[in-house]
């Protein structure tokens, strides 16, 4: 019989390719899990990982068991959420998304909060590098991108797309690159992946972020429009973001030949078994932003 202990103990290591790290993530000794790695490999007969060196690496063997062990430990957590009657929301949901996005799960968030008293929301407004970073590390429990995160550890499936707008103040004439950089771009965090988008497909003098002239400079993407609102320069955002600025008498969205949409997706940690709150509130984004 394998113990599901020293199994756990494993896919710690493997996760984290440091015996220290996973030491300090399972509030063990070093050697305490050292000799979890060997009863398992005594259990199995065979060798699990490679300790040639300084660097943690698994055997053929140890490759088979990290993959098999994922939905062996996420069915023992099951049993044990449903023996001991969790809540369907008690605990804390970390969710990482971007800004656009963001506005529209708030304030349901914050609705969906007051019907459960146990259910505590961590929301985060976060650039895509960010949240795939997050995911990857266990610092996040449900993550929303605007494009396909590269890390293996990061499962994903799209849900939705929006609208990126090109956003001027009132009555700027817009006919090439050159006219956009004399109004100046406002950049915020996804504001190269924005413009690489959008002006790629609508403007054959566009080549790459850098040929833009920069007039400034914003993170917080409910203030992004207030330096355009006021004659400082354009920008590029989602439609929801737009939509959301309270002074549309003094912003213009430009028409354009090519419309562009950027995806959405929802994204979270490959072979991770979530806690039900975290499940349920998950289902809840998905439906909330699915086209």
């Amino acid at each position: 019989m394998v113990n599901p202990v020293w199994l756990r103990t494993f896919c710690c290591v493997v996760e984290t390719r440091n015996f220290t790290r996973a030491s300090e993530r399972l509030f063990m000794t070093q050697s305490g899990v050292s000799q979890h790695i060997r009863k398992l490999e005594d259990a199995v007969g065979t060798i699990l990982v490679d300790r040639s060196d300084n660097h943690i690496t698994l055997t053929a063997a140890g490759e088979r068991m990290f993959h098999e062990a994922q939905p062996v430990l996420a069915a023992l957590q099951r049993l044990s959420d449903s023996v001991t009657g969790e809540s369907e929301y008690t605990g804390t949901v970390r969710i990482m998304t971007p800004g656009s996005a963001g506005l529209i799960l708030h304030d349901r968030l914050l609705s969906l909060q007051l019907q459960h008293a146990g259910l505590i929301i961590n929301l985060r407004f976060a650039p895509n590098s960010d949240i795939e970073h997050a995911i990857s590390g266990r610092d996040t429990d449900i993550g929303l991108m605007t494009r396909l995160p590269e890390d293996p550890q990061c499962a994903f499936r799209r849900i939705s797309e929006e609208r990126l707008l090109l956003v001027t103040p009132v009555n700027a004439q817009v006919d090439d690159i050159n006219s956009l950089n004399a109004l100046g771009f406002i950049d915020h965090p996804d504001g190269a992946h924005h413009a690489n988008l959008l002006l790629s497909s609508n403007f054959t003098d566009y080549q790459q972020h850098s040929q833009l002239r920069r007039s400034g400079y914003c993170n917080q993407i409910s203030l992004i429009l207030e330096p355009v609102s006021r004659g400082l320069g354009y920008t590029i955002l989602p439609e929801n973001a737009v939509n959301a600025f309270q002074q549309q008498d003094k912003i213009e969205v430009q028409p354009l030949a090519h419309p562009v949409s950027e995806p959405l997706y929802l994204v979270w940690r490959q072979h991770h078994y979530h806690a039900r709150a975290v499940a349920n509130v998950m289902e809840k984004v998905e439906n909330w932003l699915s086209v």
